[in-house]
């Protein structure tokens, strides 16, 4: 079998693909297909990269990195070209040191083992590899870009943290407004309820102190969507979001609309009746998430992503010692998140701008 390369790829008309790995010399990513001619704010591109940004406070990783993107091409003067955009995060705190006792143990929770079947161990795995959750800031340059796009086109993404454990957040409202999105992006919990972020963070910190991590839930809603997009069965807006939403490490579920609440009730409970708004078909509730058939019916899409507990703790774990095929017993050293949910919120939105924006058309002019 031929080395693994480092990268992966999703999108159709805009193919974005992610290279590097978290204890390499950079990471990084190629986005063919982006829109011509659109400006970039690369201030808000910024501000928004730092929300996702690790060793800002005691619910996230110490490992300090700059995550700025040096773009290589496809961009002049902030302006989108048409060619290639190619964007690199230089990797500038590594502690390599803290992985020597994994080479040959996998790390329960990890892709360790498996990567270490599939590729006949030659990865490097350091810090997570190419499977590393460092891999989402270049999503997030890229998503960061498609928001801006979007946003010009009247659509609006956001996301909060909806549950940390048992401690839950309130849901979106029916109409989520962009002026609530960006209140909830500038909270260092992002949430709409400052009370259950306070729980939140209480949690976390409590968690992490004991050398353990907790898992958690980020509710998504994508509004100013048109009537149409999305094909039906396969290339459905659920499929296609669901797809890329997947490729986030970590991810272990996603729901739409109600999700699996509907397998709970009736048809005459689940069912969003159809009324006349402003002059426009709408529905009085929304179930349905926004997608009927895989086709946008207009509504805000409404999606949540379950998040597992960060696998890597502190307390002793079970494993195997692969090469001598005997149990032991694994201490991982090193720096990890004790709840990646908080710093997941960006990225979330990330990738659903990109995989909209992808569904839109991608790059018509270039």
């Amino acid at each position: 079998m031929p080395l693994f390369e480092n990268s992966s790829e999703y999108g159709e008309n805009i193919k974005i693909k992610v290279f590097g790995k978290s204890h390499g010399e950079n990471i990084g990513v190629e986005i063919d297909g982006f829109p011509k001619d659109e400006k970039i704010d690369l201030s808000e591109l910024g501000a928004f990269l730092d929300r996702r940004k690790p060793g800002k406070n005691k619910m996230s990783t110490p490992r300090v990195e700059a995550d700025l993107p040096d773009f290589e091409s496809g961009l002049n003067d902030g302006v989108t070209t048409g060619e290639k955009v190619r964007a690199v995060i230089w990797n500038t705190n590594t502690r390599s040191g803290d992985y020597d006792n994994l080479k040959t143990v996998p790390r329960p929770g990890h892709a360790d083992f498996t990567a270490h079947e599939k590729f006949d161990g030659q990865l490097d795995m350091r810090g997570g590899g190419h499977f590393s959750g460092r891999l989402t800031a270049p999503i997030c340059i890229a998503g960061g870009m498609a928001l801006q796009v979007l946003d010009r086109q009247g659509i609006s993404i956001g996301a909060h943290v909806e549950a940390v454990g048992d401690v839950h957040d309130e849901r979106f409202p029916l109409y989520p407004t962009k002026e609530l999105f960006e209140d909830i992006a500038k909270k260092e919990v992002p949430v709409i309820d400052d009370e259950a972020g306070a729980k939140m963070r209480t949690l976390i910190e409590s968690v992490g102190s004991q050398g353990d991590s907790i898992g958690g839930i980020v509710e998504c809603v994508i509004t100013g969507m048109p009537v149409g997009v999305g094909e039906p069965m396969f290339g459905g807006i659920e499929n296609r979001l669901a797809a890329a939403l997947f490729g986030i490490p970590a991810v272990k579920g996603v729901e739409f609309g109600n999700g699996f609440e509907c397998a709970t009730l009736r048809g005459s409970q689940n069912n969003d009746p159809f009324v006349v708004k402003d002059g426009k078909v709408v529905t009085e509730t929304n179930n349905h998430g926004g997608s009927l058939g895989g086709i946008s019916s207009g509504m805000p899409i409404v999606f949540r992503v379950a998040f597992k507990p960060t696998p890597s703790i502190s307390l002793p774990q079970k494993s195997v010692e692969l090469e001598t095929k005997t149990e032991t017993v694994l201490e991982i050293k090193g720096r990890h998140d004790p709840c990646i949910v908080v710093r997941a919120v960006p990225v979330v939105e990330a990738v659903a701008a990109t995989v909209i924006l992808d569904m839109l058309g991608g790059n018509k002019n270039g």
